[in-house]
């Protein structure tokens, strides 16, 4: 680099832009270490280099290449500036933040799945090994999906036990279609069956809201994952099967399950499962009320009328449509809550802890 300023001879287009590339080049490999000792060798009003350009070029060129030369002076002279900007490196700029930077760097913790997440996923992947697939659909239904498809007939009292939150401003719409929170996953079983024919095989986890006091064991919102299995030739034994072959992949192969008669709208024989208490292994503790079992989940065989429902719904589109004729075919269906799965996991005592957001209660799981 020299402070010499070579002459310009020609002003057109292309000789200056060879004149003021080189320039930028000296410009980009000028020492910057010394800020100040930079600002003194270009922007110098004395000497600066900037200066003794101007003088020596501007003052020589000819009336028509002054405007061409002094556009590109500026664009220099703002590269300069820009320069004097930035700081000189890397080092010297960590030097004036008072940065050592041979330390390592700051270690990021990668984050983990939520617990209700995980045990999501578990209870999925165990029946996605049995060959059943996931589906989802909205939070927000209508009517008929939630209740009336599933034999929940307007008015009837079965309704009464899964209260929910409705959407304002319904009133002007046909009771069918009035929209709501959905207060299982079911309605995703119905949505399946109308778009797919048989044989289903599903599993639907998701969130789902009811009107509920929160306590330790109850909350308006929670999480649900519910099975539907549905071909020729299904039955109670294979209902009973899958289960129990599900319970003992999630707590163990000593895991006992039994089934008591129970009644659900959509189900028909219906069930309520219970498992041999993992704490205790039966024996009788206060977990289990010295029962010796635990209750967890429902199912049944899926009612003819839910059939006939998803019958009435795929007519609209094909009138001869006789795919879920229960002459032909039978289903299971299941539900459990997640959220009482991944307590009795993790030997969490108070449901409200997974809502927390308190990071001294989710920091364990890490």
């Amino acid at each position: 680099m020299t402070d010499e300023i070579t002459p310009l001879h020609n002003f057109d287009d292309g000789s200056l832009d060879a004149a003021f590339s080189a320039l930028a080049e000296e410009v980009r490999s000028t020492d910057k270490q010394d800020p100040e000792a930079f600002r003194l060798h270009w922007l110098g009003r004395k000497q600066g280099r900037l200066k003794l350009i101007s003088e020596a070029w501007l003052k020589s060129a000819p009336p028509e290449g002054k405007k061409a030369l002094g556009i590109r002076f500026n664009q220099l002279k703002q590269q300069i500036e820009a320069a004097l900007e930035a700081p000189a490196s890397t080092k010297a700029s960590a030097a004036v933040q008072g940065i050592d930077i041979t330390l390592p760097g700051t270690l990021r913790a990668p984050g983990i799945p939520h617990p209700l997440l995980k045990t999501m996923h578990e209870i999925v992947s165990v029946f996605h090994h049995l060959g059943y697939s996931t589906n989802l659909g909205p939070q927000v239904e209508s009517d008929f999906y939630n209740f009336e498809a599933l034999n929940f007939p307007e008015n009837h009292p079965a309704r009464d036990t899964q209260d929910t939150l409705v959407i304002a401003n319904q009133q002007s719409r046909p009771s069918r279609d009035r929209l709501l929170m959905r207060t299982h996953t079911s309605p995703v079983q119905i949505r399946t069956m109308i778009a797919q024919a048989p044989p289903i095989r599903i599993v639907i986890p998701g969130k789902v809201h009811r009107n509920d006091a929160a306590d330790a064991t109850h909350s308006p919102i929670f999480h649900q994952i519910e099975g539907l299995c549905v071909d020729t030739n299904i039955t109670f034994s294979d209902l009973k099967g899958t289960l129990d072959h599900a319970m003992k992949a999630l707590f163990g192969s000593d895991v006992k399950t039994r089934f008591f008669p129970s009644f659900f709208p959509f189900t028909e024989p219906s069930a309520d499962v219970q498992i041999s208490c993992i704490f205790c292994g039966g024996k009788g503790c206060r977990k289990c009320k010295h029962s010796g079992w635990i209750e967890l989940l429902g199912c049944g065989m899926v009612d003819p009328a839910v059939f006939a429902a998803v019958t009435a719904e795929r007519r609209k589109i094909d009138p001869a449509d006789d795919a879920y004729n229960p002459e032909k075919i039978t289903g299971f269906a299941f539900g459990m809550g997640v959220e009482r799965i991944a307590m009795m996991l993790h030997g969490v005592s108070d449901i409200g802890h997974f809502y927390s957001g308190d990071m001294r209660f989710l920091e364990q799981f890490a």
